[in-house]
């Protein structure tokens, strides 16, 4: 069994996201809108053109990527990476810019989730993850209370002697390291990857 192990630059490959929630209505004056007014501000939205006049099949549109979470499939984007390498990395894997932001890795580490990215082990028929062998796995998605889009790359290795098979939650991936059938490095990059799809609900 091949190791893959590319050192950070790897995990990089798997890549996370802000899914910034917006602000209630209102919020700027401190008070929170009634619903007759918010109601009624929609009624005005109703019609309006909100693209600036900009032809709508001119709009950039940012590559889905396939994973898992919770068991299910989903998909998400990468908007944002800490690390230069890895934002390349992301950026000729989808063929869409990745910029660089460093300060996400000044995060701090309670405020992150976790996305695996698997450096060895199956190689699926379908989707596949950055390093080419199975689709990233996602901790916290889209639909918890504990959802940030924050993610640090994890790099997941199967050990000598294992039975590497394809992982789809995270309680999975935390099952087989505590069986010590699989190895767990923290990157130390950070990737913004907000969910697009998740289980039970999409954008």
């Amino acid at each position: 069994m091949t190791r893959g192990r590319r050192g950070n630059c790897i995990g990089a490959a798997a890549i996370v996201a802000i899914g910034l929630a917006a602000a209630p209505v209102g919020a700027q004056t401190g008070t929170m809108a009634t619903g007759s007014e918010t109601d009624s501000m929609m009624d005005m939205s109703d019609g309006m053109d909100m693209s600036g006049g900009m032809d709508m099949s001119a709009i950039p549109r940012i590559p889905p990527v396939f994973g898992y979470a919770a068991g299910e499939d989903i998909h998400f984007i990468h908007t944002e990476a800490s690390d230069t390498k890895i934002a390349d990395l992301l950026t000729d894997m989808m063929g869409s810019p990745v910029p660089v932001v460093p300060s996400l890795a000044d995060i701090p580490a309670g405020l992150l989730a976790h996305v695996y990215v698997f450096e060895n082990g199956v190689q699926p028929d379908g989707p596949r993850g950055p390093l080419g062998f199975q689709p990233d796995v996602f901790d916290r998605p889209a639909g918890a209370e504990d959802y940030t889009p924050l993610r640090q790359i994890m790099l997941a290795n199967w050990e000598d002697g294992s039975k590497p098979r394809v992982l789809r939650s995270a309680d999975e991936v935390e099952t087989a390291e505590a069986d010590g059938e699989l190895r767990i490095t923290g990157s130390g990059i950070v990737v913004n990857m907000p969910f697009l799809t998740w289980p039970g609900g999409q954008r």
